[in-house]
């Protein structure tokens, strides 16, 4: 696709998150989407045939880290400012796509996407902490079991996020304790 077709296809992408975010999967039809971004019906449909294609899209490439591993980018850099990403999203709920996520799942038969979301973050996590380990900025750990207690401590934390008032202690342990585990060092309380 031409850089024209990558940069109407992000911000196609940026648009509807905010709008799944706000409203739900269930709530945001295409017309929506042509609002919010100022497509015609005909510029939207060339990218994508369906809001679940968008959000297919939207929620399978969260995080990747290949770029900066093959940069050769800090472990630890890499490691912080993803984390601060999340924190942010735990923080901020309605920049949260929990509920559309949920919505989403319950929708026809996904298992098979959010499968392959899951094993695809995982091998990313798996990834970053086998580079980690490998330039020593990591201590020796099971990488794919901390992958795993990443995901599920994120996802519980997103879940929760949307339905009770998490404050910012919550974001800064989970950050301070997959930092901990990753490193062997307990970060200072900010």
């Amino acid at each position: 696709m031409s850089g024209k077709g990558d940069t109407t296809k992000k911000a196609i992408l940026e648009a509807s998150k905010h709008l799944f975010a706000g409203k739900g999967f269930k709530d945001v039809t295409m017309s929506d989407i042509c609002e919010r971004t100022g497509l015609s019906r005909g510029g939207l449909y060339r990218h994508y045939s369906s809001t679940a294609e968008i959000f297919r899209e939207l929620i399978t490439d969260h995080y990747s880290f290949d770029e900066r591993i093959n940069n050769r980018e800090s472990a630890l850099l890499i490691l912080e400012s993803t984390l601060t990403a999340v924190e942010n999203e735990i923080l901020h709920k309605e920049n949260s796509l929990s509920l559309a996520i949920y919505e989403f799942a319950n929708t026809g038969d996904n298992r098979h996407v959010f499968a392959d979301i899951e094993n695809r973050a995982k091998n990313r996590w798996t990834r970053l902490i086998e580079y980690g380990i490998s330039t020593g900025e990591y201590a020796e750990v099971n990488a794919e079991a901390v992958a795993e207690m990443i995901l599920y401590y994120y996802q519980g934390l997103r879940m929760w996020s949307k339905v009770v008032d998490i404050d910012s202690n919550y974001a800064m342990n989970y950050r301070n304790n997959i930092i901990s585990v990753l490193t062997g060092k307990c970060p200072e309380r900010k």
